[in-house]
């Protein structure tokens, strides 16, 4: 019908387009794009996107208007979570994705590191295994789609494949 299609052609529109990981001088550590962009592009965009989050003080909102998308920040210790998203993406959603993606990270490399850890320190400790990250995102994000918000179900992949490294 034709509100079936309208609603396909919304839910389309709205998308993650990347999301990076950066810490305060302004290094991208992870970045992952859901849509396509070209690799001499993203450099440059990923720069501009870093400085602007990062010229922004604490009191000023997360949510940033940004070319012809928004940005969805968050900031962690030394560690900035970066989303890109379309303009009819809702950003208190992203906003908690970005809180679940870092409690996700929490919760797996706890297990991996000593439970006393700073998150600090545990998040730089995370920049070793970005293999593990990325099963994260994979679990949680699909075509810019957020599919998993559950932290047992998006740790499930990682628990097992620790299970037959330790078996």
């Amino acid at each position: 019908s034709a509100v079936d299609d309208v609603t396909l052609q919304l839910d389309s529109c709205r998308m993650i387009k990347f999301l990076l990981m950066v810490n305060q001088q302004g290094q991208t550590r992870l970045s992952r794009y859901f849509e396509p962009v070209e690799l001499n592009r993203r450099a440059a965009q990923e720069a501009a996107v870093v400085r602007c989050c990062l010229s922004r003080n604490k009191e000023q909102c997360s949510f940033v208007e940004y070319q012809d998308f928004k940005l969805v920040y968050r900031q962690y210790a030394a560690l900035y979570v970066v989303v890109g998203v379309s303009h009819t993406e809702n950003e208190l959603s992203i906003f908690e994705l970005i809180q679940n993606f870092v409690e996700v990270l929490d919760r797996y490399f706890s297990r991996e590191t000593n439970v006393g850890f700073s998150l600090t320190r545990r998040l730089n400790q995370i920049m070793f295994h970005l293999d593990s990250v990325h099963i994260i995102l994979d679990e949680m994000i699909q075509n810019g789609h957020i599919v998993e918000t559950n932290k047992n179900r998006i740790l499930a992949p990682l628990t097992a494949i620790n299970k037959m490294a330790d078996g």
